[in-house]
């Protein structure tokens, strides 16, 4: 089944953000961690998109620079969506050349706020993610499938 944006948004804050990104090794072999994701536009591009936060250093940024795709699977109960996509990645080990690096703080915040997230200090919020290097990624929305 092929599933509209709308659906994916639903279903996206139904589950409070949670999601499974999956991504493959150079033995083809898939790598999956869960997430906290939401929907919202490239900030380059401006396509539509799931984006989350990454750790610096995580095992699934260096497959996602080598890869450049992901299928992130939002689910809740028996009804799924899956989305499938090129990646791009924003960050301080990730710089993009079409976006402002001193943007970065506030694109983090977005990203964590579409992903169902709230914080009671952002000044904190914005150091802890500095401190650890974290990067935006978006997955483009290229394909939608699943039963939601």
């Amino acid at each position: 089944m092929t599933a509209t944006l709308e659906q994916l948004r639903a279903l996206t804050v139904e589950e409070n953000g949670l999601a499974t990104v999956a991504t493959t090794r150079a033995d083809g072999t898939v790598h999956a961690s869960v997430v906290n994701a939401g929907l919202l536009d490239d900030p380059v591009t401006g396509k539509p998109s799931v984006g989350f936060v990454a750790v610096g250093g995580a095992r699934k940024l260096a497959l996602l620079r080598r890869n450049g795709h992901a299928t992130v699977t939002f689910r809740r109960g028996w009804r799924w969506l899956s989305v499938t996509g090129p990646v791009r990645l924003i960050g301080p080990d990730d710089p993009d050349p079409a976006f402002p690096a001193d943007g970065l703080p506030p694109l983090l915040r977005e990203v964590f706020r579409a992903a169902t997230g709230t914080h009671d200090d952002w000044a904190e919020y914005d150091r802890v993610m500095a401190a650890e290097r974290r990067a935006a990624v978006f997955v483009e929305v290229g394909k939608i499938i699943g039963n939601g």
